[in-house]
């Protein structure tokens, strides 16, 4: 999006806006897909682990205004490149497991 000339702030925001509906999709979609097996744990819900959600949300609601405070407080171009090193690390590791399991 900053290619775009979106400033980095928008599209951080625009980012985690728009995770929330793909991640209600995919957590529907597993919840589905796993509705009628056996042998998952008590409290699960399909492949959704109900105190695995609980503690991620709660986690995820509660940091996240640190997190939005800390990037309207960062230099933009700090903020640049600690997102474009999260995102080399995230990438290093899905090779590295994707490698991994052949």
């Amino acid at each position: 999006m900053t290619w775009v000339n979106v400033a980095i702030h928008n599209a951080v925001a625009t980012s985690a806006a728009l995770g929330f509906p793909i991640a209600l999709a995919n957590a529907t979609g597993y919840i589905f897909s796993g509705f009628n097996l056996e042998h998952l744990p008590p409290y699960a819900l399909g492949y959704i682990w109900l105190p695995g959600l609980a503690v991620i949300a709660s986690c995820s609601v509660l940091t996240a205004p640190m997190g939005a405070k800390a990037a309207h407080n960062l230099p933009v171009k700090r903020l640049k490149r600690v997102f474009a090193s999260l995102l080399y690390v995230l990438a290093a590791y899905m090779l590295y497991k994707g490698l991994m399991t052949y």
